[in-house]
């Protein structure tokens, strides 16, 4: 196969062997697939292994499931933002993709932004992303130090209350 390009994928759209072929070498050709494909387990697959951020191009029952979201996570973490809100609240799913981009916790359920291990996870390398923690976790003095020590920014995203106990303490 020569190498593939929008025009001869448009033109091969709805050729599976095509297809295939051409996403495992430019994995967001994945646009350009008939939807039947972008439903094709084994063809998002193969665009996933080539760019993480095919994801945007695969159907919505392939962002749905798990296999899928860790390998789309695994080449660019970001593209959590495609995945099912079951997925964004998957606890493993988003603590793989908290690891390798802090800032991703933007896209957690409500109540992954309330585990510590998740946010923890977070903060250590994006201390900014502490401004979407939950109100409880933005208390919490280990996070807060955490995500201090990671950007000094990260102060302001603290509660009042513990911004107060830590001032107290640095006066004594």
């Amino acid at each position: 196969m020569e190498e593939p390009d929008v025009t001869k994928m448009k033109e091969n759209s709805t050729n599976r062997d095509y297809v295939l072929e051409a996403v495992s070498k430019r994995g967001k050709l994945l646009e350009f697939a008939d939807p039947k494909l972008q439903d094709d387990f084994e063809v998002v697959k193969a665009a996933l292994e080539n760019d993480g951020e095919a994801l945007e191009f695969a159907s919505e029952k392939l962002k749905d499931n798990k296999e899928i979201a860790l390998l789309a996570i695994k080449g660019a973490a970001w593209t959590t933002c495609y995945l099912s809100d079951r997925l964004k609240n998957d606890r493993e799913v988003m603590l793989e993709s908290v690891k390798l981009d802090g800032q991703t916790l933007y896209f957690a359920s409500k109540e992954l932004r309330s585990d510590r291990e998740v946010v923890k996870t977070a903060v250590q390398n994006k201390g900014l992303i502490l401004k979407y923690a939950s109100h409880e976790l933005r208390s919490d003095k280990e996070i807060a130090e955490i995500a201090i020590n990671q950007n000094k920014e990260a102060y302001y995203f603290i509660t009042e209350e513990l911004r107060k106990e830590l001032e107290n303490g640095k006066n004594n």
